[in-house]
């Protein structure tokens, strides 16, 4: 650490800039803006991490997929809507659910892979997950056509309170099997209906 920069100022700098920049900040960068190495950022960013954890504050240091972001606890929504407009809540119907299940785990994958998995079109359940911000075109598959590739975004994780896709729960094949077996009678007895 820079013998210029006691460890107070050092979070009291890295606070500034993660409370300006208001979204999710690369460890590198914040590392570069005070000309610190990463492990010692990295160090004082835990410390805020708990410190903000420990007390009795309003607002909260989280890691988001190596980057790290100021917000509010989320305990304290029922008092922030009292002064600011009520954020419009998107509702995660069944379809955007699954379809978002499947970007998450499948990631990067095209709208044809989806309506492969799901058995049916996808064009309305994938527009309105990227209305959302929850899943964004992540390229070009290298195939005739070149079609959009798709993948999760911070506000996914963020939103889920997942800190990076390695936190997604693990499927297990034989539930996946079952589920199948279970939709396919259900299926049939729509058809017998």
């Amino acid at each position: 650490m820079d013998a210029d920069k006691s460890l107070s100022e050092l979070e009291a700098i890295i606070e500034a800039i993660l409370f300006t920049m208001g979204e999710a900040v690369e460890l590198e960068r914040i590392a570069a803006a005070t000309e610190q190495d990463e492990d010692t950022c990295r160090r004082v960013i835990r410390n805020m991490m708990d410190k903000y954890d420990r007390e009795d504050r309003g607002i909260q240091v989280i890691e988001l997929d190596g980057a790290f972001q100021m917000c509010t606890k989320a305990a304290m929504y029922e008092s922030l809507v009292k002064i600011a407009h009520v954020p419009k809540k998107h509702v995660l119907t069944d379809v955007l659910l699954e379809t978002l299940s499947i970007v998450a785990y499948k990631q990067p994958v095209t709208k044809l892979d989806i309506e492969h998995i799901r058995g049916v079109k996808s064009d309305h359940p994938v527009n309105k997950l990227l209305e959302y911000g929850l899943i964004c075109e992540a390229g070009r598959l290298d195939a005739p056509g070149r079609p959009i590739l798709f993948a999760t975004t911070e506000e996914f994780l963020r939103n889920f309170g997942i800190g990076s896709l390695e936190d997604l729960p693990i499927v297990n094949p034989e539930k996946i099997e079952d589920f199948k077996i279970e939709a396919e009678k259900e299926a049939q007895l729509e058809l017998d209906i």
